[in-house]
């Protein structure tokens, strides 16, 4: 018979019977079923299930219950435990178990809960000296322990509460630093375009904090309807030449004298694009540029200048050459600001050369000399000019692109017709942006002003946040005024005479409009201002798998229990609608569809969501019988796609589903 301690409450046999177990060795496979024990060890298996049964009810922490519920009713392993404590420690017989060595039984428990077994089975058969990580399945119980804690940690510390206020957060973080940084770098795009990018792949080049469109034919055209166009310059500027208008014409062929003047003319658009062939920045140049300002040709719309590779080379590279280059330059460059002033003048700075693929009669021709170049045309031109539409455009980044893609060239000064490509569609976005105003190219687009539609929802949201306020401070107001008083006298509390509701209906709904009024304010800064910097899509693996793995495994500690049986019900089909919607979402912003074998599964996917949503309609209409309007606004059919007309942005009038509820 056992006795019991004062206080505490655990029999002493249960105690006895826990320690006497532990100098036994199990036997047999780990987790397999024995055969039946002899009464003795029937009587230890009770003790010991006893005593953890005891441990559990006075366990304190929510942490350890969840950790007792993995234990099971069995007992832990010896490994676990450690040292035998001796009788004579605090478990002597007749002796109370105290509340100290309780709680520090309580705390070895739980540190051995992957040794425990359920009743019934044989226990991991550990020697005292081994420890957890050799016991039978505790790998897989701490595993399972591990996913319940962290799961209740991340639900703990990060509710959807806590993530809307942290992209809230990082929204404002970000507007403010694209903010500073706009105020102090600028934001003139048609500048980051003409200086500065990068690549992305191979032939995709990406401007500084804008998007480029590639333009076609037909719209080229249209853009440079009625325009005269001249190049002028060496043989690179003829090259540029030749890939403009093949952008106009792409039937064109490089043919004609290399060396002389090579007309094209478009007569269907009646537009004219010319190459005047002087290959230095001499006395010759002066004069046709002097022919423009001051004499009775017709001025150009658009021009585009450049040379220095023939001063080197006809010059063999003497400083001198360059002295002389940079007197030439600046006479001209009064007259080509003064050009500015009515057209649009660029003048492309050299790019580099391989010289290890230079031929011998251009070894003179290196890329220190062409820097020194570069370095003069900068500082004199706009060195005089005050006026900022007077300015001269420099053109860098044809010589950023050459950095990249020069040792592909087959004569080491001439660039591949890739990078040409590239350079002559910087000088169409350039110029026809502003006039074509595509949706795909936000460089050198002015700031689209502001409509009446957008002024009224400025206006509704703002009075509905506005409404929202002054509810919100009469309804703490009457809470002040409502709330119980204690009666001096008696010393009791007074009840308030009105009983008014914690939230009002109509507080509700305009806290519901200020939501939306936010999120159009977002979608307004993002798509129509210039604050945040824009780029092209480009499609890589990592930019389309990193996001759906990083959500796959955040979305395994958001589980949520149902109570529905049936395979395929309504919760399931759900949250199989919001996994979905979160592929197609990263397949179109990441750019996956010029990927096939995404672009073939996400078709499946949304033939899959429309079937889906389009069996649950007709199921609902066909059971239930209801037609009305108030079915089609709940199911937010027909306002987001209002919403999105108004604020000119796409929006896929799909029912948001329970996994993205």
């Amino acid at each position: 018979m056992s006795a019991e301690g004062p206080g505490s409450g655990v029999p002493q046999g249960a105690i006895a019977g826990h320690w006497q177990r532990r100098e036994g060795d199990a036997e047999g496979l780990c987790g397999q079923r024995q055969p039946p024990q002899p009464p003795r060890e029937e009587a230890e298996e009770k003790a010991g299930a006893s005593l953890a049964a005891e441990v559990k009810r006075r366990r304190p922490s929510e942490e350890e219950a969840e950790g007792a519920a993995l234990l099971g009713e069995g007992e832990p392993c010896e490994a676990a435990l450690g040292d035998d404590p001796s009788p004579a420690e605090g478990l002597s017989p007749g002796s109370s178990l105290s509340s100290g060595w309780r709680r520090r039984l309580q705390r070895r428990l739980l540190s051995s809960w992957p040794s425990a077994a359920p009743l019934g089975t044989q226990s991991c058969p550990c020697a005292p000296a081994r420890s957890i990580a050799h016991c039978c399945h505790g790998g897989a119980k701490m595993a399972a322990l591990a996913y319940t804690l962290g799961k209740r940690e991340i639900n703990h510390y990060f509710s959807v509460r806590s993530a809307k206020a942290l992209a809230l957060g990082a929204v404002l973080l970000l507007a403010a630093c694209h903010a500073a940084s706009r105020r102090y770098q600028g934001d003139d795009s048609c500048e980051y375009l003409l200086s500065s990018g990068r690549f992305l792949g191979e032939k995709l080049w990406q401007p500084h904090s804008c998007m480029m469109h590639k333009y076609k034919s037909g719209e080229a055209k249209d853009c440079l309807a009625d325009k005269h166009i001249t190049f002028i310059g060496d043989s690179r500027i003829r090259q540029l030449f030749y890939s403009f208008v093949k952008l106009i014409n792409p039937q064109i062929k490089e043919e004609g004298n290399k060396h002389g003047n090579i007309p094209f003319e478009d007569k269907t658009s009646s537009l004219k694009v010319d190459f005047l062939w002087y290959p230095e920045v001499n006395g010759s140049m002066k004069q046709r540029i002097k022919s423009w300002t001051e004499g009775s040709s017709p001025k150009p719309h658009i021009i585009i200048a450049g040379a220095a590779t023939w001063s080197i080379k006809i010059h063999n590279g003497s400083n001198e050459a360059l002295t002389q280059y940079k007197i030439n330059i600046t006479s001209i460059a009064p007259l080509l600001e003064k050009l500015a002033k009515s057209s649009d003048v660029y003048w492309v700075l050299q790019d580099p050369v391989y010289e290890d693929m230079l031929s011998e009669s251009r070894k003179m021709i290196t890329n220190e000399k062409i820097d020194a170049y570069n370095e003069a045309a900068v500082s004199i031109l706009n060195s005089s000019s005050k006026n900022s539409k007077a300015r001269v455009k420099v053109f860098s980044a044809s010589k950023v692109i050459a950095e990249e893609t020069i040792t592909q060239s087959l004569d080491g000064l001439h660039l591949p017709e890739s990078s040409r490509e590239m350079s002559a569609m910087i000088l169409m976005n350039v110029y026809c942006n502003k006039v074509m105003k595509p949706i795909d190219g936000s460089c050198c687009q002015p700031r689209p002003p502001i409509t009446l539609i957008q002024k009224l929802a400025f206006c509704f949201f703002g009075a509905s946040a506005i409404g929202y306020l002054i509810l919100v401070l009469i309804r703490r107001n009457n809470h002040r005024k409502n709330k119980p008083s204690t009666d001096m006298e008696s010393g009791e509390e007074k009840k308030p005479t009105t009983n008014t509701s914690a939230v009002s209906t109509l507080e509700t709904l305009l806290l519901c409009l200020c939501k939306l009024g936010l999120i159009m304010a977002y979608f307004y800064l993002c798509d129509r201002a210039n604050l945040f910097m824009k780029e092209n899509k480009f499609y890589t693996h990592s930019s389309f798998f990193i996001p759906i793995i990083y959500i796959l495994v955040l979305g395994v500690f958001y589980t949520e229990n149902t109570k529905e049986t049936k395979v395929l019900n309504r919760e399931q089909t759900d949250e199989w609608k919001g996994w979905m919607q979160l592929v197609i979402l990263i397949y179109h912003i990441s750019g996956a569809s010029t990927f096939l074998p995404v672009y073939m599964h996400i078709r499946v996917l949304v033939a899959a969501y429309l079937f889906q949503t389009g069996y649950g309609h007709f199921s609902y209409f066909w059971i239930k019988g209801d037609f009305g309007i108030y079915r089609v606004f709940q199911q937010r059919l027909g306002l987001l796609v209002e919403v999105g007309h108004y604020s000119e942005l796409p929006v896929v009038p799909y029912s948001s589903p329970r996994g993205l509820a």
